[in-house]
């Protein structure tokens, strides 16, 4: 049969009975009313923010909450978490986070192994906690967002491990290495104008490759014992050293106390001597007899037999036995 020559007889004989052209019209309407009307709302979760695109230009924010917009394809909104903190992990993947963590188990070393500033090879697993500031520009300014992230995180972390020593990765370094990473990262961002605020970038793990990890455990075990050594050193120092200087000072300030005691005391032996020389020039005899009293009473307690006479007697000493008492 010729589809040209169908006529309107023969289009009712091919329509099934009780389903007429106007029907299926209806259904198609209604059908495409419900569309529509299912695309004049869309609900923001707490933590996000809609981007509202209409045509493909950038119109406006939607807040969280029931929002309504044109229907597809005139405006088309893309959700963007800027109030999660979002990670980049390098070296490693977290496939469950909790108590026990579960790693993935694919080797990721390509990303990690780096070399460092003195030529030697480091494995630096590390992760990047960040949060989307501009949801404009995020979605906007860089096309593929994440891939471009991850690579200028590798390009940085590449260049700042390049820029030291083995012994500072692997050990007192880490943390500045962080810092660095960070700074330096988010003033790429933001000459990129990605719209992302770097949070933190926090090392995991930084180890040596796996073949020389013996070598390299033995070389730290040798400087852990050299610095026990040296810290044993410094502990004797310390004991032995200040308390030799203290017995010094106190040597010094006993001598001291002493020589300023004998100055003192001789500078008063000379002022009495000096005040008696005066009051004797004033007055000779009572001086003289003062002298004699407090010879007298410094003498006198020590004997032990005390004879008092009058100086006229003559005769008087034959008298007595000077040597009664005396012990031979």
């Amino acid at each position: 049969m010729d589809p040209q020559r169908l006529s309107n007889t023969d289009l009712h004989h091919l329509i099934p009975s009780g389903l007429k052209l106007s029907s299926i019209i209806g259904i198609i309407g209604v059908v495409l009313v419900a569309i529509i009307f299912w695309n004049l709302w869309f609900t923001v979760e707490p933590e996000e923010v809609g981007v509202v695109f209409r045509f493909g230009r950038y119109v406006r924010e939607a807040p969280p909450g029931l929002n309504f917009k044109l229907p597809d394809p005139i405006e088309k909104v893309v959700k963007v978490p800027v109030q999660r903190q979002l990670k980049e992990e390098f070296g490693f993947r977290t496939e469950l986070a909790g108590v026990r963590t579960r790693y993935a188990s694919r080797d990721l070393k390509n990303e990690s192994l780096m070399l460092t500033g003195d030529l030697n090879v480091a494995v630096v697993d590390w992760s990047t906690q960040y949060r989307i500031r501009d949801p404009y520009k995020f979605l906007v300014r860089v096309r593929d967002q994440r891939a471009t992230f991850r690579d200028m995180n590798e390009a940085i972390m590449r260049e700042v491990v390049g820029d030291k020593t083995v012994n500072d990765v692997l050990t007192v370094g880490r943390q500045e290495i962080a810092d660095e990473v960070k700074t330096r990262l988010q003033k790429l961002c933001n000459e990129y104008e990605m719209g992302i605020a770097v949070d933190q970038v926090v090392l995991q793990n930084v180890n040596p490759p796996d073949p020389v990890k013996p070598s390299f455990n033995e070389v730290n075990q040798a400087q852990q014992e050299r610095e026990k050594m040296i810290n044993n050193a410094k502990a004797a120092y310390n004991r032995v050293i200040p308390r030799a200087r203290g017995k010094a000072l106190q040597i010094i300030e006993e001598a001291r106390g002493y020589a300023t005691e004998r100055i003192n005391r001789a500078m008063g032996d000379a002022q009495f001597f000096e005040s008696i020389r005066k009051a004797y020039e004033r007055s000779p005899e009572v001086t003289e007899r003062r002298i004699y009293l407090e010879t007298m009473d410094a003498i006198y307690p020590k004997i032990r037999h005390k004879i008092i006479v009058d100086r006229e007697i003559k005769g008087l000493l034959p008298l007595f036995s000077m040597n009664a008492g005396v012990r031979p």
